[in-house]
C-alpha cells in the first residue's frame, strides 16, 4: 500500500470558484498508484471544495448567484462580525457545501466525468492563499 501527501496552495481574487483540476492531476499522475482513493481537504473554515461542470462558465455564475442569494450578507440576526460582514455568511456557505472530496483513481488518473472539474469555492470578498490538503492511498 502506497500513500502519498502534498499541500497545494491556490490564490484567490476573492469571491468566486477556481478551478485547479491541473494541480491535482499533476499529483496524482506523478505518482506511481495505479488504483487507489484521493482525498482533498480545504484547511479553512471560510471557503470549500467542489466537483462541478467545467465545460459552461455560467455554471459558476449561477452557483455563486444562488449561494449569494441563499446566504446573504447583512443578515440582521447575525453575532459574529468581527472580521467583517462576510466572514459569517461564508462560514455558513462552507457549513452547506464541503471541506473533502474523495475521488477514486483508477489506471494511475483521477475518475472523474467528462465535464467534471474540481474547484475551490472562495466564500470571502477579499484575496486569500488557501490550503489544500492531498492525500492519495493505493497499489
Amino acid at each position: 500500500m502506497q500513500q502519498s501527501f502534498e499541500t497545494v496552495s491556490i490564490d484567490t481574487r476573492g469571491g468566486g470558484i477556481y478551478e485547479f483540476t491541473n494541480k491535482v492531476e499533476q499529483f496524482v499522475g506523478s505518482r506511481s498508484v495505479d488504483t487507489g482513493l484521493l482525498t482533498l481537504f480545504v484547511r479553512h473554515t471560510s471557503c470549500s471544495l467542489l466537483v462541478q461542470e467545467n465545460a459552461d462558465p455560467d455554471v459558476k455564475t449561477d452557483l455563486q448567484g444562488f449561494f449569494a442569494r441563499l446566504v446573504p450578507e447583512g443578515m440582521d440576526w447575525i453575532v459574529h462580525t468581527t472580521e467583517g460582514p462576510d466572514d459569517m455568511p461564508a462560514h455558513i456557505r462552507s457549513a452547506l457545501t464541503q471541506t473533502s472530496l474523495s475521488i477514486p483513481v483508477a489506471d494511475g488518473r483521477m475518475v472523474l466525468g467528462t465535464w467534471q472539474g474540481i474547484y475551490l469555492f472562495e466564500h470571502r470578498r477579499q484575496p486569500h492563499r488557501r490550503s489544500i490538503a492531498m492525500h492519495l492511498i493505493g497499489d
